[in-house]
């Protein structure tokens, strides 16, 4: 929250504002550039569960740190995301972004929450511990439907523009490979080990 949507927003600006100034027209480099602000702000929440099990993270370790993101980003994402947006002189959207934090953060949360009580009132800690068993291979199923999806909705405009995009995957790729290296290298420097440090490092990444 320190570092990643500031580093985003300062590599969107140096590319689509200056190094691709000529390839790209002005409109359109705007338009990626607060998309890039958008996705720099936005850390990844619920697929850090996937990402902790491929790589045998600590889950109890995930859990709390992904339910601390997620009450940070409640308050912290529609804020931050505008003075970067108003920083680069793009409209604050600002019924977008309320709508985003309260569909995507805030009733994810509060049904989680609500199915927690419920499987705890009816069986207690096994219960839940039954539910996330029977889900947890459904999540892996639809964080591979969910990207296929992305990509399947967006194909025309990826075959049509292969140049753009490629554009557009350049600071994506550096912010995503950097941010990913700089917190898993400070974890290990600090001594956190393995399990921690992976999904430390997914989270910022994601």
């Amino acid at each position: 929250w320190l570092i990643k949507p500031f580093t985003m927003a300062a590599l969107g600006v140096l590319f689509f504002n200056y190094f691709f100034a000529g390839l790209i027209p002005p409109d359109d480099a705007q338009a990626y550039l607060a998309g890039v602000i958008l996705l720099g702000a936005a850390p990844c929440t619920a697929m850090v569960f996937v990402w902790s099990n491929l790589t045998r993270g600590d889950a109890t370790y995930t859990l709390v740190q992904v339910s601390v993101n997620d009450v940070i980003m409640v308050f912290a994402f529609a804020p931050i995301v505008a003075f970067l947006l108003g920083a680069t002189d793009i409209v604050v959207p600002w019924d977008t972004l309320l709508l985003s934090v309260g569909l995507y953060v805030m009733l994810p949360l509060f049904v989680g929450y609500l199915t927690r009580q419920r499987l705890l009132a009816q069986g207690g800690e096994a219960a839940v511990d039954r539910f996330k068993s029977g889900v947890q291979p459904f999540s892996i199923i639809g964080l591979l439907v969910t990207v296929v999806l992305l990509f399947a909705f967006q194909g025309e405009v990826i075959l049509d523009r292969p140049l753009v995009i490629a554009l557009i995957a350049v600071p994506l790729l550096i912010q995503s490979y950097g941010i990913f290296f700089l917190a898993y290298g400070v974890a290990r420097a600090w001594g956190i080990p393995f399990n921690v440090a992976a999904p430390c490092a997914l989270i910022g990444t994601s």
